[in-house]
């Protein structure tokens, strides 16, 4: 039986990563520092919003809601972050509240 998340299920830091995608919508988070799997927001990461002219710019609708399944997208940004651990995202790619894309800089061993 595969158990699907929720919001209400998530650690704090995890849900207010969760609630700033949604708050992005389209955009990117940069220089977001990971310790412990969890995403720190001191020093607070920068974001970079994208405003599309006769699109939406606004927050999702679901940004209010206390819970809710998450998206499949969102559950792979939660296993990365499990896996990475600790380290900084340089770039998290966010498109209709939605995390797309990761980019981490990496020393080779």
């Amino acid at each position: 039986m595969v158990t699907q998340t929720r919001k209400a299920s998530l650690s704090p830091a995890r849900r207010r990563l969760l609630e700033l995608l949604q708050q992005v919508n389209f955009g990117r988070i940069d220089c977001l520092a990971i310790v412990g799997g969890d995403p720190v927001f001191d020093p607070p990461p920068r974001l970079v919003r994208e405003i599309k002219f006769g699109g939406e710019n606004g927050p999702r609708p679901e940004l209010g809601s206390p819970d809710f399944l998450l998206k499949s997208q969102v559950v792979e940004l939660l296993a990365f972050l499990d896996e990475f651990q600790n380290g900084t995202v340089d770039v998290l790619e966010v498109k209709h509240g939605l995390p797309f894309r990761v980019i981490v800089t990496e020393v080779p061993a």
